[in-house]
């Protein structure tokens, strides 16, 4: 394949801005491919906040040009325990992308760890994930967790009112009781951050383990009929409201 540039209309953007409306990945994952030199750009490895006339520039990812915008890609999975959210991971386990079956290249937005279970985003829309993955557009996650022992009200009003992490207080959660016995809570809690394993730290926190953890809801999105391992397109009305959610 010769190398090419972009198509379309001659605008100077971010160089990650760019590379995630081609489908390479959220802009987050774009930034760590610049910093990690697999970009070029007219042969010069390229630098973060650089920018780029979509145009003119020949930019290659991992000494692939970048191709042509993919037309746009929206679905939900439900996602079963023992399966990752990244493209490509270095221990060879199973990727959420190994049970989605398309023509583009799609991508998982945010994290769900490997224990965990339900709803996950992919997309090719770079701007749109960004916006679902930045905390400064609160979007509200909505996850059932099942942890050991009865869970006491004071923990209860810690998570609600945020606790400090290693990287900081989080904000204040939603937080409902759905079940307390003696060897076992089960509490529904709505956050609008998304760090590393957030929930099972933010129960650590508090003195619980975590034992099964589901997200339940992104914003509008929710896993109604989708068994686990099942996957949809979203539904126009989905989309238009999940756009709305992030103020696009």
């Amino acid at each position: 394949m010769g190398i090419i540039g972009l198509k379309g209309e001659s605008v100077v953007e971010r160089l990650q801005k760019v590379m995630a409306q081609a489908g390479v990945g959220s802009r987050r994952a774009c930034e760590e491919l610049i910093k990690n030199n697999r970009v070029l750009v007219n042969g010069k490895p390229a630098v973060l906040g650089q920018r780029v006339d979509p145009e003119t520039d020949v930019v290659l990812v991992d000494g692939r040009p970048l191709g042509l915008r993919e037309p746009k890609r929206y679905f939900i999975l439900n996602k079963p325990r023992g399966y990752v959210t990244t493209s490509k991971e270095q221990f060879g386990r199973r990727s959420v992308l190994d049970l989605v079956r398309v023509p583009e290249r799609i991508y998982p937005v945010g994290r769900l760890d490997y224990d965990s279970e339900g709803l996950v985003l992919l997309t090719n829309d770079g701007e749109l994930a960004y916006r679902v993955m930045h905390p400064k557009f609160q979007l509200p996650k909505t996850y059932k967790v099942r942890v050991r022992d009865q869970v006491t009200m004071d923990a209860v009003y810690r998570l609600r009112t945020g606790v400090m992490l290693s990287d900081g207080p989080t904000r204040p959660a939603q937080v409902e009781v759905l079940k307390a016995a003696q060897d076992s809570s089960v509490l529904r809690i709505t956050i609008t951050e998304g760090r590393n394993r957030q929930i099972r730290r933010m129960c650590s926190a508090v003195g619980y383990e975590v034992v099964r953890l589901v997200r339940e809801a992104m914003g509008p999105l929710t896993l109604r009929g989708l068994a686990a391992g099942e996957y949809r397109a979203l539904r126009p009305r989905e989309l238009q409201r999940l756009f709305e959610a992030v103020g696009l």
